[in-house]
């Protein structure tokens, strides 16, 4: 694999004043992008990680929760994304952001979900491309370090003004824009259309990453080519995977791909990245947290049908944190085991 076909016009990407190592980025991901997965995910080799969306009021008054997930974890650069519908308390939280280290504050007009889009934020605010630009430049005017845009291709494919608001967004001072390739109303069904992205790539000269629906460094090459972004964003394809945002830049870098982590290696990052989560939450809250980690762990390891709901059912419901931890490193034990029977 080449990645003179994969339409890569750079090692890292530039986000105003801030550049990156590569440029792969890890998504925003509510309730799994927390500290500790983007410190993983950091230290593996992604370009860049986002925090979890963060409610911009929520930001700005100090809620404790809130608070937590704008850690910045060490990390750099500090990416913090923002969601709201109030010019104000977009600004307010933007400066609280800015306060607590962030290196580029990211602006949430993609999320689908209906308990965010019935506020009329996230991806309800395509909609009304007036009020979205009023929350862009709210944001600009509050801040310093650079502003970033993640949207989707429109509402519906009625409403694909993906471009138009790029273009005033890049007017109004964004310096970098992120592209999921579906509308709000398509959700996450069928595939990401990866083309779509190219209206917005040709509508503005700031960088522009892809995402949906990359997981494979095949995956990433076909976005790119497709898309003509400068860079691509993988979610869910890290699930149980934190290492694969960097498996997909070692690749575009080099035309070879270095595959999955030899199964050993994937055992010392999931109990590590575990362990960091029970350090960080606390051993109740971290325990609860864990669990769909550590499910899409095993399933990353090889399990699946009656195995995985064996060892699921062992160590999700397990409430001792020491308990986990071993338990986790017996899967990966027997998981190699039968790797090399078979």
């Amino acid at each position: 694999m080449s990645t003179d076909h994969c339409g890569l016009r750079g090692a890292g990407l530039q986000i105003g004043r801030v550049s990156t190592a590569n440029a792969v980025a890890l998504a925003p991901m509510s309730g799994i992008t927390d500290p500790p997965f983007r410190r993983l995910a950091d230290a593996l080799g992604a370009g860049f990680v986002v925090s979890e969306m963060i409610a911009s009021e929520a930001l700005a008054v100090g809620h404790w929760p809130s608070r937590r997930r704008a850690d910045a974890g060490g990390v750099f650069p500090f990416v913090i994304q923002l969601a709201g519908r109030e010019a104000n308390w977009m600004a307010e939280g933007a400066r609280v952001a800015q306060g607590l280290g962030a290196d580029v504050i990211d602006i949430n007009m993609g999320c689908p979900a209906k308990e965010v889009t019935g506020k009329l934020s996230g991806s309800a605010l395509m909609r009304d491309p007036e009020h979205a630009l009023s929350l862009i430049e709210a944001v600009v005017g509050a801040v310093t370090v650079p502003v970033s845009l993640k949207m989707r291709l429109g509402w519906d494919r009625r409403i694909m003004n993906a471009p138009e608001i790029a273009r005033r967004a890049e007017d109004a001072g964004v310096q970098l824009i992120t592209v999921h390739g579906r509308t709000r109303c398509d959700y996450f069904k069928g595939r990401a259309d990866w083309a779509g992205v190219r209206a917005v790539v040709e509508a503005v000269d700031v960088p522009v990453i892809v995402n949906g629906d990359i997981i494979t460094p095949r995956d990433a090459c076909a976005a790119l080519r497709a898309s003509g972004a400068d860079g691509v964003m993988i979610g869910r394809g890290a699930y149980g995977a934190p290492w694969r945002p960097a498996r997909i830049a070692a690749t575009l870098a080099s035309g070879n791909d270095p595959g999955e982590p030899p199964l050993a290696r994937q055992a010392e990052i999931a109990t590590a990245h575990i362990a960091d989560m029970f350090a960080h939450h606390g051993c109740d809250l971290g325990v609860r947290n864990a669990r769909k980690h550590i499910g899409w762990y095993l399933e990353s390891a090889g399990y699946e049908g009656a195995a995985l709901k064996r060892w699921r059912k062992r160590l999700c419901t397990q409430d001792d944190p020491a308990a986990v931890l071993s338990g986790l490193t017996q899967a990966y034990s027997e998981a190699e085991c039968w790797r090399r029977a078979a």
